[in-house]
């Protein structure tokens, strides 16, 4: 994430000399904290040669001192006031794996301002505050690092900003919600209905008791602006995300998906075109044979088209407590490589240089031109033949009409497969083929993504 200073031709010190250790204050030691300090703990002779410098947590805020002390044992000092940690003298980084927007907002301005580096996993916050977070940063010359923030244990900031950078990036797109991607699997796998694979999701720990940023696409919304800014050189402009969950996914949509040879993934898409940029997350459907349906259970997956490189993708890991260590670790080696380095030396926070960035217009919900699936209730199966006629009537770009196999509790099934169109027009469409006598109830509509 950061480049090394230029080696001078001096001889290099003995492995012997005496080497400050980067000195670590980590505000929350819950589980992503936890797992960070057992990994450093764990494998510290590593990380020390990796990084050239030992890395010591010298300070620890927390809520519950006495389960701190219970992680961290009695020798490292204890507080439950996080600027203390943030502006302690003793602190070269700040490690901010508490959550939230508001509190961690001030904590992490604090830092900077006292002239530390910010290592964080809070994906919310960035996303809400990461224009004035990496201002402020600019400002002060210091690094703000939160490759666990995007996608846990995939190093997918560093693959951007470092390894794809001769790269004009056309397209991200990804499952970066584990929550949902396991909810999805279930619903697949074993025939549950979006109910019961959530039920079970939160039995085994995959969801929270309020699963809404996972299961309403807030999440994966706030990675996809990190993503975006990263690829596009884009300030972060998660406001503008088109976001829509999976709460109204039902089972026979999932099972109709199979039918047409697809898979329902919760996808976020950024996407440049002249036009403009597409921001946006939502259920769509996958080619049952591409990759990116194979990404299962509480797994993330993420594809990136370069115009030189072509599509690469890269899979790992959607949640854990030392899944995500892996990834704060990685990003305090990167911190502690920085000594003898100006700013200007660095990779920037969003992978473009500040007077590089450009705003590009997102474009509206209506623009977005994607090819689309249509699950339509009938009265009875020869419906078939006045939606097919309806629909070459309206000119829309029909490629498949056809029956969905029986679906136990529910009656017949019209399934459309269309090729590219703008959303307005299929939302006018939608709206009239609604009336038509023929239909039944409900018109489900989603959006299929290719990926190629």
């Amino acid at each position: 994430m950061y480049r090394d200073p230029v080696q001078s031709l001096e001889p290099l010190p003995s492995r012997h000399a005496a080497v400050r250790a980067l000195r670590v204050g980590m505000i929350g030691i819950g589980t992503v904290g936890a797992g960070t300090f057992r990994v450093l703990a764990r494998n510290q002779a590593e990380i020390a040669g990796r990084a050239g410098r030992p890395i010591e947590v010298v300070m620890v805020a927390a809520r519950n001192l006495a389960r701190a002390a219970g992680i961290v044992g009695e020798n490292i000092p204890l507080t439950d006031d996080p600027l203390q940690v943030a502006t302690h003298p003793d602190v070269d980084v700040v490690v901010e794996v508490a959550g939230g927007t508001g509190p961690a907002r001030d904590w992490v301005l604090a830092a900077i301002a006292h002239g530390k580096h910010v290592v964080s996993a809070n994906k919310a916050l960035l996303a809400v505050h990461g224009a004035e977070i990496f201002a402020a940063a600019r400002e002060h010359g210091v690094a703000v690092a939160y490759e666990g923030a995007v996608a846990v244990s995939i190093p997918i900031i560093k693959a951007l900003r470092e390894g794809l950078t001769a790269n004009r990036i056309e397209w991200v797109a990804g499952i970066i919600n584990g929550t949902t991607n396991f909810i999805l699997s279930k619903m697949k796998d074993e025939g549950l209905d979006f109910a019961a694979a959530l039920a079970q999701a939160q039995a085994l720990g995959y969801a929270e008791a309020d699963p809404a940023f996972d299961i309403e696409g807030i999440d994966a919304a706030h990675k996809l602006t990190l993503l975006a800014a990263n690829a596009f050189g884009t300030p972060v402009r998660f406001a503008d995300v088109q976001v829509e969950g999976i709460t109204a996914l039902q089972r026979a949509d999932v099972a109709c998906a199979e039918q047409m040879g697809y898979r329902i993934k919760l996808l976020g898409v950024a996407r440049r075109s002249e036009e403009g940029m597409e921001l946006r997350v939502q259920p769509a459907l996958v080619p049952a044979s591409h990759l990116m349906a194979h990404v299962n259970g509480s797994m993330n997956g993420i594809m990136v088209k370069g115009d030189a490189a072509g599509v690469t993708m890269y899979y790992g890991a959607g949640a854990g407590s030392e899944q995500t260590a892996s990834a704060v670790i990685a990003d305090l080696v990167d911190v502690a490589r920085l000594a003898g380095t100006t700013a200007a030396q660095r990779v920037p926070h969003l992978g473009f240089h500040a007077h590089a960035m450009n705003a590009l217009p997102v474009l509206p919900r209506a623009a977005v031109c994607s090819p689309h699936y249509l699950r339509v209730p009938v009265h009875v199966a020869s419906g078939i033949e006045a939606v097919a006629s309806w629909l070459a009537g309206r000119q829309l770009p029909v490629r498949q009409v056809t029956l969905a196999a029986g679906q136990p509790g529910i009656g017949p099934q019209v399934l459309v497969l269309t090729h590219a169109v703008r959303q307005a027009e299929m939302d006018l469409a939608l709206h009239a083929l609604q009336a038509h006598p023929a239909v039944a109830g409900a018109v489900t509509s989603l959006r299929i993504e290719e990926l190629a």
